[in-house]
């Protein structure tokens, strides 16, 4: 078994289950922290293991145009190639090629687009993007899909999601044609599009039901759309989706979007904000989020945040930590990547645990007493 519910809150939708592959269980509710080109920037995997990081995300698109999925299976697969020895999921690509909108032409068959790198042309189809994925050897295999922006017209979320499905279709059908390469399983998760409009999202659904997957992800949200029609449509989707398959709410987000969706049912998360934003100084902590690199924490010999057991808030100040990103110091931004994670992954571990105690409306209101949005 792929997948097993462990307990369901008694008062939300808030679930705790484990993910079961070959290279290790995952507890959730999870956050994945993002290794987009093989690395979550910043970090070495002892580090993240160390964390709590229990399974990480790696990027198709990006992986296939640097160094290569061909190289990458000369190596052993991703997990030999980077020495990460837990559990990876590899996204499809669907949302890079999306993002590329001067630099792509959809058609049925799939995407011809241009390189950001060196403008090269190439073609992602949903067979090619499952070849690249058993070359990656991820366990979890996204399919390609087609993500719309916001806004669009329901027209042309109707179509794009038709397309997605009769791609989702050849993916799911690819898949199972062919088998893994380095010895472990795969898993392939179905995406639900639809944009804003939930007839659009419950035939989404419905549609990728029919085929059946080993799990199922929320994607063209978190791209523009107000937070409260993003958590509408998360939990429509999460409300259709199987009770006894994982869902994961693709690219989202901040810790506020995490807690809320946890209550609507999700069980999945990943995103760039811990570790970006990290980069640029910005740090999450218990009552919000601050910017290290303001004048009022010049002279702030406190902990980062008081409540944190991670490296940087057990042995350095406020002060000390602004003052390397003043100076460019790269020890700045590796204590605030550490710092982020450390947050986001103590956050979902938290909430596994009022889940399993039927406390997780108690968990969300005091979340929010204290935490202060920005």
């Amino acid at each position: 078994m792929f997948f097993t519910l462990t307990h369901t809150d008694t008062e939300t939708k808030a679930r705790a289950g484990i993910v079961h592959t070959d290279h290790g269980d995952i507890n959730t509710p999870i956050f994945m922290p993002v290794g987009t080109q093989a690395t979550v920037k910043t970090t070495d995997p002892q580090e993240l293991e160390t964390l709590g990081a229990q399974i990480i995300l790696g990027n198709t698109y990006h992986l296939y145009l640097k160094p290569g999925d061909g190289l990458i299976h000369e190596a052993g697969g991703l997990h030999r190639f980077m020495n990460w020895r837990k559990p990876i999921l590899t996204d499809s690509g669907g949302y890079q090629v999306f993002s590329l909108s001067e630099l792509r032409k959809i058609t049925e068959d799939g995407v011809r687009f241009q390189s950001h790198h060196d403008g090269s042309y190439h073609t992602f189809t949903p067979e090619s993007v499952i070849e690249i994925q058993r070359n990656l050897g991820s366990d979890i295999v996204m399919v390609f899909d087609e993500c719309t922006s916001y806004p669009c017209t329901e027209t042309d979320a109707e179509k794009a999601n038709a397309r997605t499905m009769r791609w989702e279709k050849r993916c799911h059908e690819h898949f199972h044609q062919t088998e893994p390469l380095y010895g472990h399983r795969q898993f392939l998760f179905a995406i639900a599009q639809g944009s804003v409009y939930a007839s659009i999202r419950r035939i989404s659904v419905e549609t990728l039901l029919e085929t059946g997957f080993d799990g199922y992800a929320i994607g063209g949200l978190a791209v523009g759309e107000p937070q409260s029609v993003m958590l509408e449509m998360t939990e429509l989707c999460a409300s259709l989706f199987p009770q006894d398959k994982p869902r994961y709410l693709m690219g989202v987000g901040y810790p506020e979007d995490i807690v809320r969706a946890i209550g609507l049912g999700v069980d999945m998360f990943d995103c760039v904000i811990p570790t970006r934003n990290g980069r640029n100084g910005t740090l999450f902590t218990w009552q919000g989020r601050i910017n290290i690199k303001n004048a009022r924490y010049e002279k702030d010999f406190t902990p980062i945040d008081p409540k944190c057991g991670c490296y940087g808030c057990r042995n350095f100040t406020r002060a000390y930590l602004r003052h390397l990103f003043k100076s460019g110091e790269v020890l700045g931004l590796r204590l605030a990547t550490l710092h982020n994670l450390y947050f986001y992954l103590e956050l979902v571990k938290k909430a596994r645990e009022a889940v399993l105690a039927n406390q997780y409306q108690q968990f969300q209101q005091e979340f929010f007493e204290q935490y202060i949005q920005q």
